[in-house]
């Protein structure tokens, strides 16, 4: 167990400390199945949200989302409060594992059809009846979304879907806050001509 990401008692508190998430971390290290829970149901929402709107594949975003949380389960004692928050480093853990399902399996751009047409089911992602009622100027952002490429992609969603600053973007990413703030330029600029806006 790694004793200096964890022991914060006898040190400084750390710079993203936050003592509910740390005791559960503590929780879980001891064996704790209940604490393993509790982490799970505090962040699985938002990880499923962003694993969606990466991948727009329900049954993809589902198979990331226990990818995601199963390795950084068996990796918590890896976990270091004065690096990141727990929740950037579980986005970063997300994101990952949604680079290597790319990598993986080849997702075709999703048709509207196919978006109205998809029963997704979770409780924080689009309904079919929301999708249904999706306005045709959301569609298209949703499906120009799923054009662009993995890095502008990764930080529109990171963006637009989950309200992240650059800062926070880029801790996620591994990037400079700027650099998170050019891509999102950049994304914006290529969704801006997919859907044919003028700036």
């Amino acid at each position: 167990m790694n004793e200096q990401a964890l022991n914060w008692t006898d040190t400084a508190v750390p710079r993203y400390a936050d003592a509910h998430i740390q005791a559960l971390i503590e929780r879980c290290l001891s064996g704790d199945e209940l604490a393993y829970a509790a982490l799970y149901d505090q962040f699985a929402s938002a990880i499923y949200r962003l694993t969606y709107s990466m991948l727009q594949h329900q049954e993809d975003a589902e198979e990331v989302l226990q990818d995601s949380f199963e390795y950084a389960f068996r990796k918590l004692d890896r976990y270091d409060a004065n690096k990141s928050a727990f929740k950037t480093w579980l986005y970063r853990i997300a994101i990952s594992r949604c680079r290597n399902k790319r990598r993986r399996k080849w997702l075709p751009s999703i048709s509207l059809s196919q978006l109205v047409n998809q029963d997704i089911g979770d409780d924080e992602s689009p309904s079919l009846d929301a999708v249904m009622h999706l306005n045709e100027e959301q569609q298209r952002v949703w499906l120009a979304l799923g054009q662009l490429s993995d890095k502008l992609r990764e930080t529109a969603v990171l963006r637009y879907y989950e309200g992240l600053t650059y800062k926070e973007i880029g801790a996620i990413l591994n990037i400079p806050p700027k650099t998170a703030e050019s891509r999102m330029r950049l994304a914006h600029k290529a969704l801006g001509a997919l859907l044919k806006i003028d700036d």
